[in-house]
């Protein structure tokens, strides 16, 4: 039975096979593919995907290209493929002085992994830009149009996150001319205080890159999936109880609760640096897990069980992770995980 490796294909480059491969370069070959039958999966850049089995089944590796953009007097409107790298067009978009996507630079992955996840970074995130996302249903074969308020959009989830059924071919951005930038976040506020007059896309997403690179490590040097854990949401009332013991904790107003940093838990702890086998908390940001040297998927299952139980232990917070398991079923969690490790 030919296998094909995906060491190459994921981020925290763990070793893992898939029983079958297919690279997806046009719509008319997906179209003559679905549907499908028995289990499928559907793969963009590996940036956010734990294998922790070989996984029994069919990856469709979405490899569609294509960006047009049109405008009328008040909005830039981008069709942009699903197979898109999501950094790269994020920087063409501010090259040509075109705003609103430049906070979210740097974010690995696929155009058509966007939505999925709805990426958000330093204020802004992919709902915010998203006029219509476009997808096949891998199950009927049939194409469909899915509006904003179609996507169910919430914080890094969504209706094809939930349903996981669904190839997206392309995504449809409205980005206005009269732009403003979102400077509220972080040390992005701090840089916007320091300028003499309001920046350009272009120097917003630089000044990204340059906080990003400064915080996350490089994937091509050290395999990760970037955040490895999500920024817990709790109720206002364990918010005020966990600030009166931990006055420095930082915290967010987020849609009637209140979102907590990972990272911050994490480091309170002092497991910077912490490993299990070749895995590790990364020395600099605590929010990230790495493949410090030849590690397994077990290595990585079981330092985020451990990190998961102390923050718990410590803050009476449940970290979820951000990043996706699979198996050889299809997708998990952790819990599933740690069964068979």
């Amino acid at each position: 039975m030919p296998t094909h490796s995906l060491r190459h294909l994921n981020s925290f480059k763990l070793a893992a096979n898939a029983k079958e491969l297919i690279d997806i370069t046009s719509i008319a070959q997906l179209d003559a593919l679905l549907p499908t039958s028995g289990n499928t999966l559907i793969l963009g850049g590996g940036s956010n995907l734990l294998f922790t089995q070989d996984y029994d089944g069919l990856i469709l590796h979405n490899q569609l290209k294509g960006i047009e953009i049109t405008q009328d007097d008040e909005f830039y409107y981008l069709q942009v493929a699903g197979g898109e790298n999501w950094h790269d067009l994020v920087m063409s978009c501010a090259k040509q002085g075109i705003g609103g996507l430049e906070n979210l630079a740097l974010i690995p992955g696929t155009v058509g992994a966007a939505p999925v996840q709805n990426i958000g970074a330093y204020g802004v995130e992919f709902c915010d830009v998203c006029e219509q996302v476009q997808a096949h249903d891998m199950e009927s074969g049939s194409k469909q149009v899915f509006s904003v308020s179609q996507c169910q959009f919430s914080y890094r989830e969504s209706y094809f996150k939930a349903k996981r059924q669904f190839f997206i071919t392309g995504v449809q951005l409205k980005l206005a001319k009269k732009w403003q930038p979102e400077l509220g976040y972080g040390e992005l506020k701090a840089w916007a205080q320091s300028l003499n007059s309001a920046p350009t896309p272009l120097q917003v997403a630089n000044q990204v890159i340059a906080i990003r690179e400064n915080k996350l490590p490089d994937p091509r040097v050290l395999p990760n999936v970037g955040s490895f854990f999500k920024n817990p949401l709790v109720s206002m009332e364990q918010a005020r109880t966990l600030k009166f013991s931990y006055p420095a904790m930082p915290q967010y107003p987020n849609q009637g609760k209140i979102k907590l940093a990972a990272g911050w838990l994490i480091d309170q702890l002092g497991l910077k640096g912490y490993g299990i086998g070749g895995a590790a908390v990364h020395q600099h940001q605590a929010l990230v897990l790495i493949n410090k040297k030849d590690a397994t998927s077990k290595d990585v299952v079981m330092l985020a069980q451990s990190v998961r139980e102390k923050v718990a232990e410590q803050f009476g917070v449940t970290l979820e992770p951000e990043v996706n398991f699979i198996d050889a079923g299809g997708y998990s969690h952790l819990d599933k995980a740690l069964t068979y490790v």
